[in-house]
């Protein structure tokens, strides 16, 4: 959980960053037309001290309103986004809890918000000093350039642009991570799959005997209804956790005292099949084997591979690790790898026992269907019901719909689109930026196209002009924005699965995209210099 709240907080901030960006900049370009004032205020006799403090002021009525809005607006997403996570996943995650407008949560807001005023002071404040007093009422007569403003608007347009970079790759790693962990090879086919989790209560159930016969009851009564396929019975469902394990040791070969654990299934005959695993070699169970029959095992590819590389694992035994006699199991099947943990975990060893040779009190039926698989599950909650009033039922749902809810996948989830969301306002406030200073600087710069003109220049020069500036300050904030990511996306490494953080299909998307955008942003500002009338410019102030 640290690393995504980690990357959250980093993509928050650069959020800000860019915003207090953007609001300074119109500070800024707002003082250019402000140097008048300042300086008649000069004149009568305000210290450089107090027209700072002037300008502050302002900068802080902006940050207040801005803060407080945030934070109402905290306060109601967070409520929000706690009510959207399921109530068994959010017993599992204690951080959660009592999250809101906390005494901690007010003083870094308060922090935020100080920096804020600092950086939305700075740029209008530049403008406030003794020596500019004389250049300000000249200048103020005879119209304002914003020369300060353009300089300093193009470099801020660039860190705008590169703080957009960096998170649009960000979210693009993370929606490409997500992708690839919901589309992981599950070894299995998990689409028309309902599954059901059925609790015995044990006063009851003492004897393996009893649970073996309900749970054929169960199976029977959940087969014979329609659009059911096939009806089988696991202890843990796939694609949940690694865990349950079992030390186990192969029969004949020595032993050193080695830690051999593997994840370990009871599972009804038909299990298999009906999650469409594909059986590689041997057989699989059949519903005859029982406590009275002899024990007997199917292992997974990993763990043929791991304990019998090169060899054929069919017709070995394994036992526990002391090989107690009733532990002796004769391996009868190898399964192709059926991914039993977490979606981006590692392959476990496993070995699936018979049910009906070590059965269990909680387990859950999985049924494959014909139909929608969401439509089936009261049907197949009444037939489990049926089979005895007092049993307990949780978790009716499908597979897909399990994989697609699990912590794994929320997770990852969740931090795509909240990075999605900070990178597409990123995006947004970058380009608005970029056609701002392009647009501004036109407007500033009627005077010096009608002279260009009057000198021979024509409109298509002036389009070229315009435009060329505008893919400069584009490319200087990608290239800058490229090696920043670069840099940073490494800290994504640990939450990415099956995309490396230098991906460069994704460093080559966004940079076309930004600069494609950008293009289409400066567009508009270069056509309108292109149709400056000359006699107008020349008269321009």
């Amino acid at each position: 959980v640290r690393p995504i709240l980690l990357i959250l907080l980093g993509g928050a901030g650069f959020l800000l960053l860019i915003a207090c960006i953007n609001v300074a900049s119109l500070l800024l370009a707002r003082s250019e037309g402000r140097k008048r004032e300042i300086a008649v205020r000069g004149a009568l006799g305000a210290s450089p001290l107090r027209l700072i403090r002037q300008l502050a002021t302002e900068a802080m009525v902006l940050v207040a309103a801005g803060c407080g809005f945030g934070l109402l607006s905290a306060a109601w997403a967070a409520n929000s986004l706690i009510r959207l996570v399921p109530q068994d996943m959010l017993t599992n995650m204690p951080y959660l809890q009592g999250i809101g407008l906390s005494p901690r949560v007010w003083a870094f807001a308060g922090t935020v918000a100080l920096l804020a005023t600092v950086l939305l002071s700075a740029a209008p404040s530049l403008h406030v000093s003794l020596s500019d007093m004389r250049e300000g009422l000249v200048e103020a007569g005879r119209g304002s350039s914003g020369t300060l403003w353009r300089r300093l608007g193009s470099k801020l347009v660039v860190l705008e642009l590169a703080i957009a970079v960096i998170l649009l790759v960000g979210a693009g790693l993370l929606s490409k991570s997500l992708y690839r962990l919901l589309h992981v090879d599950l070894g299995f086919q998990p689409d028309h799959v309902a599954t059901l989790t059925v609790v015995l209560p044990e006063s009851r159930y003492k004897k393996n005997d009893q649970i073996v016969a309900l749970a054929r009851q169960i199976h029977n009564h959940v087969s014979a209804l329609p659009g059911v396929g096939s009806v089988g019975i696991s202890t843990v469902l796939p694609a949940s956790y690694n865990g349950n394990t079992w030390w186990i040791r192969v029969v004949g070969r020595p032993y050193n005292g080695e830690h051999n654990e593997v994840n370990m299934r009871d599972v009804s005959a038909s299990y298999l099949s009906t999650l469409h695993a594909k059986l590689l070699s041997g057989r699989d169970f059949t519903d005859a084997e029982d406590a009275s029959k002899p024990r007997v095992v199917i292992i997974n590819q990993a763990f043929a591979k791991k304990y019998f590389p090169g060899q054929n694992p069919i017709g070995r035994q394994i036992g526990d690790y002391v090989l107690s006699r009733n532990s002796i199991m004769e391996i009868i099947g190898v399964v192709d790898d059926v991914r039993e943990g977490a979606l981006d975990s590692e392959i476990w060893p496993a070995i699936y026992v018979p049910f009906n040779q070590d059965p269990d009190t909680y387990f859950s039926v999985v049924v494959r269907t014909s139909q929608l698989p969401e439509s089936l599950l009261p049907a197949i909650d009444a037939a489990v019901r049926q089979t005895d009033p007092g049993l307990g039922t949780v978790e009716q749902t499908t597979m897909t719909a399990r994989i697609q809810a699990s912590s794994t996948a929320y997770l990852h989830r969740s931090a795509a689109w909240l990075i999605g969301g900070f990178a597409a306002l990123a995006f947004l406030l970058g380009v608005v930026g970029l056609y701002s200073v392009v647009a501004y600087s036109v407007s500033q710069r009627y005077h010096e196209f009608g002279i260009r003109l009057a000198l021979g220049a024509g409109k298509r020069d002036l389009f070229r002009l315009v435009l060329g500036r505008g893919l400069l300050l584009s490319l200087a904030g990608v290239g800058i924005g490229l090696v920043g990511a670069f840099s940073i996306t490494k800290l994504l490494s640990s939450l990415l699965f099956g995309v490396s953080a230098g991906d460069p299909l994704t460093f080559a998307a966004v940079a076309l995209l930004l600069t494609v955008v950008a293009l289409a942003a400066c567009y508009f500002p270069a056509r309108r210099a292109s149709r400056v009338d000359p006699n107008v410019a020349l008269r321009y102030e």
